[in-house]
């Protein structure tokens, strides 16, 4: 299992490395893929729940959010979300009136994956655009991917006491502090790299990655624990199987979004 992880770390981390350095309008193509393909999983768990909600309509509420980052200045934002909030609900009226008792549920799960994926993963767009965003997206990202595999070596070590018994039973107190020092080490090693290739300015303070370093490995997993729930309530180990030994596009991703978005706040701040 371990050796089929690597294997396909292998090839699609390096495939997001060249297209994070590509930047432009086929680095936003294929986030808009992940999280597209991301939201038909997650139309599938809540299937599995007993749930219909529609991946047509989660997708167009991503899509609008997407078209806003990538084209238009961020007043539009509250326009485009008025427009899709009414097209959900008029879609949840005609689904009720043609016999969907449940179009009421559906309507507050299609709004969840379409501002859930669509406001938080479309941080990857607004952190690369960004005139350093290169170097911090190069940051914040593998800050994520280290803090994931320093806990689970750690936690598989030394990890007794969990964290999340019902939620993340692998999940541990130790793997979450290795996790944490993992990624804040490797951020501040980082900085200092892009800093030498002037994929950051010369001027960056070493400060600042470790504060990146430390707020996305420490939070991050929050965004794990989240998709998590939903595959407890469904009764279900990963979303997919598209990526061998690693699950679903949302099994990968459900940290990421969140490492993107922490990171542009962090910018922003800094």
């Amino acid at each position: 299992m371990l050796s089929q992880r690597v294997k396909a770390a292998l090839i699609f981390v390096p495939l997001v490395l060249i297209l994070i350095y590509i930047g432009g309008w086929v680095f936003n193509l294929f986030i808009t893929g992940l999280l597209l393909l991301a939201a038909y999983e997650f139309v599938r768990l809540f299937n599995q729940m007993g749930y219909r909600p529609s991946f047509l309509v989660a997708s167009i509420g991503i899509l609008l959010i997407i078209i806003q980052r990538w084209f238009f200045e961020v007043q539009h934002l509250s326009m485009l979300l008025s427009f899709f909030l009414f097209f959900v609900i008029v879609a949840a009226l005609f689904e009720y009136e043609r016999g969907k008792v449940d179009a009421a549920f559906n309507l507050a799960i299609n709004l969840m994956i379409s501002l859930y994926l669509g406001w938080v993963g479309s941080h990857f767009i607004l952190i690369r655009a960004l005139p350093e965003g290169l170097g911090w997206l190069l940051t914040a990202l593998p800050a994520a991917w280290l803090a994931d595999a320093g806990a689970y070596f750690i936690g598989r070590e030394i990890g007794e006491k969990k964290m999340t018994p019902r939620l993340s039973p692998n999940k541990t107190w130790a793997g979450l502090c290795g996790g944490t020092l993992a990624g804040t080490l490797s951020s501040l090693l980082l900085v200092l790299l892009w800093r030498s290739v002037g994929f950051l300015s010369p001027d960056t303070p070493i400060w600042q990655g470790l504060v990146m370093g430390f707020v996305v490995s420490i939070l991050s997993p929050a965004g794990d624990l989240f998709i998590s729930l939903f595959k407890r309530t469904a009764g279900v180990k990963d979303t997919g199987n598209i990526i061998p030994g690693h699950g679903g596009i949302l099994d990968r991703i459900d940290t990421w979004i969140w490492a993107g978005m922490l990171g542009y706040y962090l910018i922003i701040i800094f």
